[in-house]
């Protein structure tokens, strides 16, 4: 059986006997009155891997937004979500909407559409906080980034990103060797940013395969966020086998990221070969989830059904908009390269496509420049 569904990238799973031992899952007590056991030591080596400022922890990233706002809601703000916003953030929002907190939708990667909005909440004085996804996994494109930053610096604003997606996967410095870049940062360290306007929220749980929210930004707001917020309050922090996973992960990031990153990438370039020799094609750019495109007669429900049958498991879902089945695969490090090939011979078969003429030869190149992944 070969599994399409998992969003594990890098391949990480963190089995028991590998991990840092721990001499009990809890103290029972709630963050806010003193850290989990090994969370002081993450913290600095997740603020280190990430170039950022200060780091903190949640038990995922429902509890991280749902804090985050409100703890920023405690001074006059207003919120701009980006309308492909990932449901999680969003609650996090709803949360302050009784408070009265003002907010604005503007459409997806549409830096002039939040320009105009800002521009005309100009006057109010009332700081602006930008809320987006890094990275958008049915595009593989990341948010406009700069562009955001920007004008929220102008504005002495906030630009608070979900960044679950791109951790683990894309990084410093990307180039056309390297489009995931180096590092794992995440799509701020993808685009070169940093400043004490950004804040990230992310779950480690896709690249870095550990169910546990990490939260960076500048100091200040970290420490009011671990002081303030409602969940680090009431709710139990991370367990130390959580920890434990993490700072493993971390140490597998820094003795073999680049190896794991570089395994994923090829793994998602023959798979979009192998789509375009059989006359298929996918979006989802060079990010490993893939979907394909629709074809004229080609019914992607019995596709997933016909998979299923012969051991393939893959992700049957509908679009955002359009609410038309889709169907995805979730590429990671550790498919082999019998296992794609399998998959696109499986697509081939049960599609009813030939090879075109000419075969590899007249297949388009994979556009690698940066523009792929922005």
């Amino acid at each position: 059986m070969v599994d399409f569904r998992s969003a594990l990238y890098l391949g990480m799973s963190h089995a028991h006997r590998g991990l840092p031992p721990w001499t009990r899952l809890t103290k029972g007590l709630p963050a806010a009155l003193e850290p989990p056991d090994g969370s002081e030591a993450l913290c600095k080596k997740l603020a280190k891997t990430l170039g950022v400022g200060s780091a903190t922890l949640g038990t995922s990233t429902f509890h991280l937004f749902w804090d985050l706002f409100g703890v920023l809601a405690s001074e006059p703000l207003a919120i701009y979500m980006d309308s492909g916003l990932y449901p999680v953030v969003r609650w996090g929002v709803e949360r302050v909407l009784k408070q009265g907190v003002a907010t604005f939708t503007f459409p997806t990667h549409n830096p002039i559409a939040l320009k105009a909005l800002l521009e005309r909440d100009r006057r109010s004085g009332i700081r602006p906080v930008v809320v987006t996804d890094g990275l958008s996994s049915a595009t593989g494109r990341t948010a406009p980034l700069p562009d955001y930053l920007q004008l929220v610096r102008e504005r002495n604003g906030y630009l608070v990103i979900d960044d679950t997606q791109a951790l683990g996967i894309l990084g410093r410095n990307p180039g056309t060797a390297n489009p995931y870049g180096h590092g794992g940062g995440g799509t701020p360290a993808w685009h070169g940013l940093e400043g004490p306007e950004l804040i990230v929220g992310s779950s480690m749980a896709k690249g870095f395969g550990v169910p546990l929210g990490i939260l960076t930004g500048n100091s200040r707001v970290i420490s009011q966020f671990n002081s303030q917020g409602s969940t680090q309050v009431h709710c139990s922090p991370p367990s130390a086998a959580l920890i434990s996973a993490a700072t493993q992960a971390l140490a597998i990031n820094r003795e073999q990221g680049e190896r794991l990153r570089n395994r994923l990438i090829s793994r998602v370039l023959r798979f979009k070969a192998g789509l375009r020799e059989i006359g298929l094609n996918s979006s989802g750019g060079l990010f490993p989830v893939q979907t394909l495109k629709p074809v004229i007669g080609l019914d992607m429900v019995e596709l997933h059904d016909r998979l299923t049958r012969l051991e393939m498991l893959t992700v049957l879902h509908k679009s955002v908009n359009k609410q038309v089945p889709k169907l995805s695969f979730l590429l990671t490090a550790q498919h082999s390269t019998l296992e794609i090939d399998q998959c696109i011979q499986a697509l081939q078969h049960l599609s009813g496509l030939t090879r075109p003429r000419g075969g590899m030869q007249n297949m388009m190149p994979i556009e690698r420049r940066r523009p792929a992944m922005a």
